[in-house]
């Protein structure tokens, strides 16, 4: 079978990476998450605190990421550019990193706006996994010492990164159905049967499985 990549972005709290990892694992393949923020710093030799700085959210405010777009178009600044370490290189450098692994093997890639990038590439499964706020809620609450009123803040907050941060490089709205192949909620489906579900959708598009 031809290399198959599975993106998968998600909501805080609803166990996007945990179910990436589940996935990844049982069809055999990588998941790369926070890796290639490393990966975009050893491609570019600037330093991978910035990128996680800029780790899916914004350097500059986020009334910036509503009001300005600037969709990806491909390509990376050169070090003697003054807008070698933009929040726009940054993302270049990410996603050449993300173009990379998806020629090189399948894979799964969590965030980071995987599915606009390889939106062109016909072997990629896009999916964004949610969840209801108390699912989010209780899963975080477990991972965090906050209180209920604190992580619900810090949920909100982080959602509203992802999202101006999609809009920004894309163009588009981070929770538009209409940007992914499957919308899961993994609080009513679990995990296990979310990678049912996107297993089933393999087999029934590519006619056969990983």
């Amino acid at each position: 079978m031809k290399k198959t990549v599975i993106t998968i972005a998600r909501s805080y709290g609803s166990g996007g990476r945990t179910l990436g990892k589940l996935l990844a694992e049982q069809l055999g393949i990588n998941c790369y998450d926070r890796e290639i923020l490393r990966m975009a710093s050893d491609a570019s030799g600037i330093n991978e605190a910035l990128f996680g700085q800029a780790d899916e959210r914004l350097k500059r405010s986020p009334l910036f990421g509503i009001l300005k777009k600037n969709p990806y178009k491909g390509g990376v600044i050169p070090p003697e550019n003054s807008d070698f370490v933009s929040d726009d290189n940054l993302f270049n450098y990410q996603a050449k990193v993300i173009k990379e692994l998806a020629a090189k093997e399948s894979c799964v890639i969590v965030g980071r706006c995987a599915d606009y990038v390889l939106k062109d590439y016909p072997n990629v499964v896009s999916v964004f996994v949610h969840a209801d706020r108390k699912f989010c809620l209780d899963r975080s609450m477990e991972r965090h010492s906050m209180t209920e009123k604190e992580m619900q803040k810090y949920i909100e907050k982080t959602d509203q990164y992802r999202g101006d941060f999609y809009r920004y490089h894309t163009g588009h709205e981070w929770v538009d159905a209409r940007n992914y192949d499957l919308c899961l909620n993994s609080g009513k489906l679990g995990f296990e049967k979310c990678v049912e579900e996107i297993k089933a959708y393999i087999k029934v598009r590519f006619g056969e499985t990983l």
